[in-house]
């Protein structure tokens, strides 16, 4: 991999392009994207670090949590730092499918049709209560969560990239929603649970917004330095035994007593592309087991079903994902795994 890197290079260039990026680029970037986050956001950012793994492989997080702890405050907020379009869906019930995606307008000047996109056209895409609207509507989430395009009256069209959707869900009020099909859960990269404030940043909060001091968040990169950032992601080198490690933690879920459903192979191509975002972000540019165990509570807990025994039990989908996590045989310190990776280079580079 190229280790052609400038002190201070600007991320927000256009022109920047994969050959002149590498891991260590991605984890300053990262660091740019924090200090810019932590002008305005009191809370938890460690889940900025998940988002920021989504966006770096082009897939889609869900986040949980009651209302009023800032989870579109946290998305906008994020989008800022990256430079991309912001486009917040606000679900309803009586949503359709082209509320999202648009529809064809005639004109009739002209007596031709008119394509007018829907907000599904963006880069991060808020779905704010995405459990609110109907399957119906949740089917034309479906093509452009997994397909990356979306098709209105027949003609595909292809969406920009990055492309990245952020959806909320509140698990608290349960009337006039929708359960989401497995299908499109499994489309989620991380499931992320977001909880209160600990008392010490719920005081912060509550100072801030009695004297609030004005803070602007500064673009740190453009959204075509992600896509370069990304295939640099792609790169990023995984140990023979990390992959039979992944391999380990699907095949436990598809095995557990107290599971109908376990890990889909999509499960294990998240375990995989995530442990490889996580290994960049810290400058790495080989996977160590820990940048898969980690990862474990976020991408596993939300592609599971439970039996109905196990759920009278008290027994949680997160629970069961922890258990999986904490069983798993480690194949590698990280010691060995770096030499692995000395040794791969030496024989890439003969």
């Amino acid at each position: 991999m190229s280790k052609t890197n400038v002190k201070g290079k600007d991320f927000t260039n256009d022109e920047i392009t994969f050959e002149m990026l590498d891991v260590a680029d991605i984890a300053r970037a990262y660091q740019q994207i924090m200090a810019e986050i932590r002008k305005v956001y009191i809370g938890r950012t460690e889940i900025f670090e998940m988002l920021w793994i989504a966006m770096l492989t082009g897939k889609h997080v869900y986040l949980e949590g009651v209302p009023g702890i800032g989870k579109t405050y946290m998305a906008n907020a994020f989008s800022q730092c990256l430079g991309t379009e912001f486009n917040r869906i606000q679900f309803t019930p009586d949503m359709l499918p082209s509320d999202i995606v648009g529809t064809n307008i005639f004109n009739p000047k002209t007596g031709t049709f008119r394509l007018r996109k829907g907000p599904i056209f963006g880069n991060v895409i808020l779905a704010d209560e995405v459990n609110r609207a109907p399957p119906k509507t949740q089917s034309a989430m479906l093509e452009a969560m997994g397909e990356g395009q979306v098709s209105i009256e027949g003609e595909t069209h292809q969406l920009d990239k990055p492309f990245v959707v952020l959806a909320t869900a509140n698990p608290v009020e349960q009337e006039g929603t929708y359960p989401l099909p497995e299908a499109q859960l499994d489309r989620f990269l991380i499931k992320v649970v977001i909880h209160h404030s600990t008392p010490e940043d719920e005081l912060r909060i509550i100072k801030f917004k009695n004297e609030p001091v004005p803070a602007t968040i500064k673009q740190v990169v453009s959204p075509q330095t992600i896509v370069a950032m990304s295939k640099v992601v792609k790169r990023v080198y995984v140990n023979p035994e990390i992959l039979e490690m992944i391999r380990d933690i699907t095949v436990a879920t598809r095995t557990d007593p107290r599971l109908v459903l376990g890990c889909s192979p999509r499960g294990s191509e998240s375990l995989l592309i995530s442990g490889k975002a996580r290994a960049a972000i810290h400058a790495r540019d080989y996977v160590i087991p820990d940048d898969v165990l980690l990862m474990i509570p976020h991408i596993v807990h939300h592609r599971l079903i439970l039996k109905p025994e196990a759920e009278l039990e008290g027994i949680t989908a997160i629970r069961i994902a922890e258990d999986v996590r904490d069983h798993i045989v480690i194949p590698v310190d990280p010691v060995e795994e770096e030499m692995a990776y000395e040794e791969y280079v030496e024989e890439v580079n003969e």
